[in-house]
């Protein structure tokens, strides 16, 4: 009797397991991607007054970056590849690169 309670139990919680996986799969074949392509954040570590930002794209960027604290210390709206970082001082920040409604976060290091 133990056997077949195990074996109910084992082949629902297989089907089960097949069913979210393949739910799984489906949702995200159909999802657009969430970050934004081709996106590069150079030089990291920062050791000049500027960052250069790149994406697929290049269109109009809102950048906030934060703290390890997480009070933002920087906001900026920029259509160039450069961002202008001298306000910061030397320690390690959260970059947010929004772009067409996508966004990205990166560590950056300020030397």
């Amino acid at each position: 009797m133990k056997k077949r309670y195990f074996l109910f139990f084992f082949m629902t919680f297989a089907i089960f397991l097949s069913a979210q996986q393949a739910l799984v799969k489906d949702i995200t074949q159909n999802a657009e991607p969430s970050e934004i392509v081709d996106f590069k954040l150079y030089p990291n570590p920062v050791s000049e007054n500027r960052v250069y930002i790149t994406t697929k794209n290049n269109a109009t960027k809102d950048i906030v970056v934060y703290n390890i604290f997480g009070e933002v210390v920087l906001k900026q709206r920029i259509t160039t590849k450069e961002l202008n970082i001298s306000k910061l001082v030397s320690g390690m920040y959260l970059i947010q690169v929004t772009e067409n409604k996508k966004s990205i976060t990166r560590k950056l290091v300020v030397k």
